[in-house]
């Protein structure tokens, strides 16, 4: 129950434990053309390019910054934590100018500075973290992106924690990029980076005056392979991941078929599930209030006497959960994921696992309260 990587679906898995097939073999072109299509479906974005990628999520903002900010242009970061931190000194070695709007830990940007920022300057990029994994908040990115795009300014949203677990609608709001991982709410073990690029941000990328720096983040080599593979030819440019790809089209397949706006739903009612067990044993979020907590993960502070060493006691009664990341408040609270296949009994085992660690540590609690009220709360959203 760490925030990534994630439980997988043992169908997942068969995939990545198939036989290895050639790059250019007609079934894999087959399996990559459908996952391609299939990434646009949950991205929600018909009209963009999707990319997918060998390499991490930090591949994946790399590519992001690298095809579309030249030297001397001005960008602007909504930091919400350590991720955020991440991009702005990408956008650093690319040589762009950095601006950033920070929130104080556990804190959501505020859409009107945000906006006010971007009026008072030529920016080309925006960019924002939908969900920090360091922190459990999410941003309000309909706001934000809708913002940028008032102001001509391409957006680009780091979803490694948030695709496919929390609700996002691309096209319809305006996103020039939405960028992700494989090992999170996508269900895929690691080591895939995706990208879902718009018009916009394409036609900006054609423009540019100066090469892309880096060769195996240049849109130019990957776009020619991803039409291919769509279209149902074999190219080469670097070797593809292909049983992650494999594994890839089967998550998508199954992400697909539960619906975009259920799968939303359901992380949104485990969420509130978990919340309720939080409350019960009297934990506090990072995130300043359940309004600009993610769904897809909890960050909660230890209560009063206990540290992180109650971690071991939690894995004894049968859940892994990770600690701090942030680096203002690492020592100071944990970290619980709840996404891509979790349902109600992983939130119940869960939420009793912690109950009695806490229990074990010196932490007062009801026995069984926690479990009840999380158990409550799941058949109220019946």
């Amino acid at each position: 129950m760490i925030p990534g990587p994630v439980e997988f679906d043992p169908e997942v898995l068969r995939a990545l434990g198939a036989k290895t097939t050639s790059h250019v073999a007609p079934e894999f072109i087959a399996v990559f053309s459908r996952a391609l299509k299939r990434l646009r479906e949950v991205c929600l974005a018909p009209s963009a390019q999707p990319f997918v990628v060998a390499g991490s999520g930090t591949l994946a903002m790399e590519m992001a910054v690298a095809n579309l900010v030249e030297p001397g242009e001005r960008a602007l970061v909504v930091n919400t934590g350590y991720f955020s931190d991440r991009m702005a000194t990408l956008l650093e070695r690319y040589g762009a100018e950095v601006v950033q709007v920070r929130c104080a830990p556990g804190e959501a940007p505020d859409v009107a500075s945000v906006e006010s920022v971007l009026g008072s300057g030529r920016f080309k990029v925006m960019t924002a973290t939908h969900v920090d994994t360091s922190t459990g908040v999410l941003a309000p990115v309909e706001a934000l992106v809708r913002a940028a795009g008032r102001h001509g300014v391409l957006s680009v949203v780091d979803g490694v924690c948030a695709t496919a677990g929390e609700t996002f609608h691309q096209e319809a709001w305006g996103a020039d990029v939405y960028l992700t991982a494989s090992q999170k709410a996508l269900g895929v073990p690691p080591g895939l980076a995706l990208l879902s690029v718009g018009p916009r941000a394409l036609a900006a990328w054609r423009a540019r005056r100066t090469p892309v720096r880096s060769l195996y983040a240049d849109f130019a080599e990957w776009l020619p392979i991803m039409e291919a593979y769509e279209a149902g030819r074999p190219s080469y440019f670097a070797t593809p991941a292909v049983n992650l790809v494999c594994a890839l089209e089967v998550s998508l397949g199954q992400i697909v078929r539960e619906g975009m706006e259920a799968r939303f739903a359901r992380h949104q009612r485990m969420a509130r599930a978990f919340r309720a067990g939080w409350r019960a044993l009297g934990l506090r979020m990072l995130p300043v209030s359940e309004s600009v907590a993610a769904h897809t993960l909890s960050a909660l502070y230890y209560p009063e006497g206990v540290d992180a060493g109650v971690l071991g006691r939690v894995r004894e009664q049968g859940a892994v959960l990770a600690g701090g990341l942030h680096p203002e408040l690492k020592t100071r609270y944990f970290r619980v994921g709840h996404m891509n296949v979790v349902g109600p009994g992983d939130v119940l085992a869960t939420v009793g696992a912690v109950e009695r660690a806490l229990a074990a540590a010196g932490h007062r609690v009801e026995p069984g309260a926690a479990v009840a009220a999380a158990q409550g709360e799941l058949l109220a959203a019946r």
